[in-house]
């Protein structure tokens, strides 16, 4: 069956918002920030509900492929079969959820109605990038390889503080966890785990409460399919190159790179 220009045109959409969500998810720039900057500058319509929601499970199922011989050790070690370690890391990933579980369910329809406009996406961008400067000038004394509950509840509030778009998540957890000592491939390991219940409750959330608005609308199924098979495919190479990345070369280049693209909503938010 030939496929029409309309859909052509919809499918390289959906790659775009994909492609978009992979990297910016994981890349400590913020995903929401770049999601809207795209709309505006591309003329990309915003995604539907459907589509956020498993754009957001794309990249979970890239974070359970790239970590998947951590959380099979973690799963072991409910059993008995796994470390110490391990059944203490549950435990702080569960202390570390609690924040964005009661902010998200209490206050996220209300954060995003006063935090939606391109000014607070620019300043959210610009304390991201405050955010990792204090982390970069902290990671010449960042050496644990783990977390204290202390650090996992403040990694925690900071992941609960990322709810406010162009607040970058990974942004703010990594540079939490590396400003308390952490070195950073392991906060941005933590960060990643962290992120699991994040996603999924993010995916599940918004599908829930944008049901009855997408009754009786036609998805281009194909178009669906594709984009979140780059984001999926985008997030899990994103993942792999980040670690890589922070451990060698630091924080700065993200820093520098969020700063810049704040400037940049500024003077377009003025124009």
């Amino acid at each position: 069956m030939a496929v029409s220009t309309k859909d052509e045109a919809v499918v390289i959409e959906y790659v775009l918002l994909g492609a978009i969500q992979g990297l910016t998810e994981f890349l400590p720039v913020s995903s929401s920030a770049h999601l809207v900057i795209a709309e505006r500058l591309l003329g990309l319509d915003p995604p539907g509900v459907l589509l956020e929601a498993l754009l957001h499970w794309g990249t979970l199922a890239a974070i359970v492929v790239a970590l998947r011989k951590d959380l099979s050790d973690i799963v072991l070690s409910l059993y008995g079969r796994g470390s110490l370690e391990r059944r203490r890391e549950i435990g702080l990933l569960l202390a570390g959820t609690v924040p964005i579980v009661v902010v998200g369910l209490v206050a996220r329809s209300k954060i995003d109605q006063v935090f939606s406009s391109l000014w607070s996406v620019a300043i959210g961008l610009l304390l991201t990038a405050a955010a990792l400067g204090v982390a970069q000038w902290r990671r010449r004394h960042a050496d644990r390889s783990w977390l204290r509950f202390g650090d996992a509840m403040a990694v925690g509030l900071a992941q609960a503080a990322s709810l406010v778009p162009g607040i970058s998540r990974s942004g703010l957890t990594i540079s939490t966890a590396v400003a308390r000592g952490v070195a950073p491939r392991a906060a941005a390991r933590f960060s990643f785990l962290l992120s699991i219940p994040a996603l999924f409750g993010a995916g599940l959330v918004t599908l829930m409460s944008g049901t009855a608005r997408e009754v009786g609308t036609t998805f281009y199924w194909p178009g669906l399919i594709v984009g979140v098979f780059t984001a999926f495919v985008v997030g899990l190479v994103t993942i792999r190159t980040l670690l890589y990345v922070i451990a060698r070369r630091g924080l700065w280049v993200f820093a520098a790179y969020c700063a810049v693209v704040s400037v940049f909503v500024i003077v377009g938010w003025l124009i």
